[in-house]
């Protein structure tokens, strides 16, 4: 950048000889030198910036892609209350206009910088060789440039950082609308949704239209100076030639250095722009950047060849990150490898709680919680996770289709396996009435499946990863309970070789298990057999009679 730079700024000085050469008589032959000296230097010059741009532009768009993974990366290891106080627009705003204009920065920022002050500088430098007192003169609108810069520069700034924040709160409320659909339509509220957003999107407009007022001013005030700069060098300039104290050549080299000061000062209202944009930006990434990943694997973490799955939970006590509210009160239990335990409760008794800090979700206190006799905070996070296949409580399925949804904790898993997790799920009937079968998408967040559809593609998925441990939270929930009695009697056969923890709010769901914890705020309140809990008369019998007394309501 800085030879393409030196070599451009070579042409005044041949003009020069050339112009003060056509008083000395010059002939033809020189003259034509003359040219083809000029037209090699344009022409290297040319070149040179060429590669220039070239570089500078592609390194920035590779700074761009590597920031983007870095940042993508970085969101997958966030814990999960970090997500359950952001926004998902707000984050996905970053992703985009912030990235865009940090490229902006480092790109066609950062060569128009290194652009200005090589230009200014062998300008000048070459100003002051033909006249030192004129360059002086010249120079004198340069201070209010800088101080313009500095003065514009700050508001731009300022201004901009409202921008991108507004814009994220415009995402976060387009990314909500959309996925809301459904109750939009249900509650006829998309007149109101539209309202919302055109009060967001007027504010936007209204900020936006404040930066414009002020860059709008900066750009001219460059102009300005620039060409006071310009009236001072002819004025005299022009006088310095009659005096004979410079000649017409040195005159014509000089208001060309001074015309290529005119870009950069011009330049440099845009550069201090993007520069102002991408550092409000670079500062709004690495907030996300600088979050820290509570939940990481050890130094020196384990990593078995294999694992039996045998759990066992010791006194665990647990509170949420930023609350003091204890959401679980000396939990005790042994799950032997291969058998089955079932948590049940009302809403809020910290069931659902219990299978999330088992594959470190949320980090459990040291000494806890255990897999095969070893607390699970010394397993590789990895591999800890890969050995539990997980049907969580609310589903999400990816706008992919069936197979790649009931696929997605397997690589490369064969067709003949996913239809029969698929079978096990009691989903393979609902598929043959898809139009294209398992390749069937099912939109955003699965939306065009009912939930009990839902819920038994995470069924699915879950006996698909054929993990040592399952996790079913309360993913029956959706379906009728003869669907369920038929899914149950297929899980029942997968159980049998697996350690497995079941969730519901359905008794007829867990009976089976070898045991059953009742929970109530926190804490374990009665445990036992079904058999055994209906024989105590307790809360257990309490909550199986009221749900034998709903079905003989329905069914009536």
């Amino acid at each position: 950048m800085a030879i393409s730079n030196i070599i451009g700024l070579v042409q005044p000085q041949v003009l020069r000889l050339a112009v003060d050469d056509l008083y000395r008589g010059v002939t033809a032959e020189k003259l034509g030198r003359y040219a083809l000296i000029l037209f090699g230097i344009g022409l290297a010059a040319g070149a040179l910036r060429y590669a220039m741009r070239k570089a500078l532009i592609g390194i920035s768009r590779h700074v761009e892609f590597d920031l983007r993974n870095d940042l993508f990366a970085h969101l997958q290891s966030l814990p999960l209350q970090y997500y359950q106080r952001t926004r998902i627009g707000d984050i996905m705003s970053r992703a985009t206009n912030d990235l865009a204009a940090v490229r902006m920065m480092l790109g066609p920022g950062l060569m128009y910088l290194v652009n200005t002050a090589v230009v200014s500088g062998v300008s000048i430098g070459f100003m002051l060789a033909i006249s030192p007192r004129l360059t002086l003169y010249s120079m004198l609108p340069l201070p209010l440039v800088t101080l313009s810069a500095w003065f514009f520069g700050e508001r731009i700034h300022h201004r901009f950082e409202e921008i991108q924040a507004h814009f994220s709160a415009i995402s976060a409320r387009v990314q909500e609308s959309l996925a809301g659909v459904r109750l939009v339509r249900a509650f006829t509220r998309e007149a109101h949704e539209l309202d919302e957003f055109e009060a967001l999107n007027r504010e936007y407009l209204e900020k936006n239209v404040r930066l414009i007022q002020t860059s709008g001013f900066f750009q001219p005030s460059l102009a300005f100076f620039s060409g006071l700069a310009a009236l001072l060098a002819l004025y005299l300039g022009g006088r310095e030639v009659v005096k004979g104290h410079i000649t017409l050549g040195q005159f014509v080299a000089f208001t060309v250095y001074l015309a290529s000061l005119n870009w950069p000062m011009v330049a440099l209202g845009w550069v201090v722009g993007l520069f102002q944009r991408g550092a409000a930006s670079f500062r709004r990434l690495l907030e996300i950047l600088d979050q820290p990943r509570d939940i990481e694997s050890r130094a020196g973490a384990l990593a078995p060849g294999e694992c039996r799955g045998e759990l066992e939970f010791r006194g665990l006590s647990f509170s949420y990150p930023d609350t003091s509210r204890a959401v679980l009160r000396e939990i005790s239990f042994t799950v032997p490898a291969g058998r089955t335990v079932a948590l049940v409760g009302h809403t809020g008794a910290g069931k659902s709680t219990i299978l999330s800090l088992l594959p470190r979700l949320f980090d459990p206190p040291a000494g806890a919680v255990f897999l095969d006799g070893v607390d699970v905070r010394d397993y590789d996070l990895a591999w800890l996770r890969s050995k539990i296949a997980w049907a969580p409580q609310e589903t999400f399925l990816f706008s992919a289709t069936v197979a790649e949804n009931i696929a997605y904790g397997v690589e490369h898993a064969p067709d003949e396996d996913i239809e029969r997790a698929a079978r096990v799920a009691h989903l393979g009937g609902d598929v043959r009435g898809f139009p294209q079968g398992f390749a069937t998408p099912v939109g955003e967040r699965g939306i065009t499946l009912s939930g009990g559809q839902k819920q038994r593609t995470a069924i699915a998925r879950a006996v698909l990863r054929d993990a040592p441990v399952l996790l079913l939270d309360d993913c029956l929930s959706s379906v009728d309970t003869h669907t369920e009695e038929a899914i149950l009697s297929e899980l029942r056969r997968e159980m049998r070789r697996r350690t497995t923890l079941i969730v519901s709010h359905r008794v007829s769901t867990v009976r089976d298990a070898d045991l059953i914890l009742v929970l109530e705020e926190g804490a374990v309140v009665e445990r036992g057999t079904h058999d055994d809990l209906l024989g105590h008369a307790g809360r257990y019998a309490a909550l199986w009679r009221e749900q034998q007394l709903e079905e003989e309501i329905e069914a009536s």
